[in-house]
């Protein structure tokens, strides 16, 4: 079991998929955690699950696409535990999926305002925590589809790839202010975003078989096993749920 006892972590996207199963593993690990999405119903269940099985948490209505929102989750978290040690920029969305020719203008916007600038948001509102604070963890969810183009998913793989350099950038300007900075590739987990895809028919990945699929909880440990000293040697690296070395890491194979 990794030991998070005494840190306190901010998780976005946390009302289903790889958020609820982060948010739960890092509590079972000792970690307070704030659980902050859009579906309030969702995360207040999540939250008051993992109080029943005898962790910590609060659940926050957070749209990350809205600064304002963000930055009042932060202000509750250090309201509620008197600081931030992790932050878990995951919230993400893949709809509309569909060829960019025929792409509606105002959702393609949307889904990167959540993607991208809802990454941004989230940096903001947290860096200046951790810089004074001198301390923190941050780990950006990331995509092999930020490295390479997939049909259908223009606006996804435009904002993952920019999300991937927005946390370099904040890396190299906060090189001298002790936080960790990682990003994370969890591969094809079975998730909602799965069955999106799955439904749009478009592209090798919506082809796979429910069963090629990462469970949650594979992706959750490792993310977890990311937040401690164990996996400092990665830091300023973005890593992969497929590479076996990982996953041993993580202590899941």
């Amino acid at each position: 079991m990794h030991d998070l006892s005494g840190k306190v972590a901010i998780i976005t996207g946390a009302s289903r998929g790889i958020g609820a199963a982060t948010a739960l593993a890092m509590a079972k690990a000792g970690a307070s955690v704030v659980l902050a999405a859009r579906t309030v119903d969702q995360i207040e269940s999540n939250a008051a699950q993992i109080r029943k099985t005898g962790g910590t948490a609060i659940a926050v209505a957070c749209d990350i696409s809205n600064f304002q929102a963000m930055e009042s989750t932060v202000a509750k978290c250090i309201d509620t535990y008197g600081k931030l040690d992790i932050f878990i920029a995951n919230a993400g969305v893949i709809d509309p999926i569909g060829p960019l020719v025929t792409s509606n203008p105002a959702s393609w916007a949307h889904a990167v305002q959540i993607n991208l600038i809802g990454a941004y948001n989230g940096l903001r509102a947290v860096l200046p925590i951790m810089q004074a604070q001198q301390s923190g963890t941050i780990i950006n969810i990331s995509s092999g589809a930020a490295h390479s183009p997939m049909e259908g998913w223009s606006h996804y793989c435009a904002a993952k790839a920019a999300t991937a350099m927005l946390l370099n950038n904040a890396q190299l300007e906060h090189a001298n202010d002790h936080i960790r900075f990682l990003g994370f590739r969890p591969g094809t987990v079975a998730t909602y975003m799965q069955s999106a895809i799955k439904a749009s028919g478009i592209n090798p990945v919506s082809q796979m078989d429910p069963s090629d699929h990462y469970k949650p909880e594979w992706p959750a440990q490792a993310i977890t096993w990311m937040c401690t000293p164990d996996a400092d040697e990665f830091l300023g690296q973005e890593l992969a749920m497929g590479d076996e070395e990982i996953q041993r890491r993580a202590g899941l194979i």
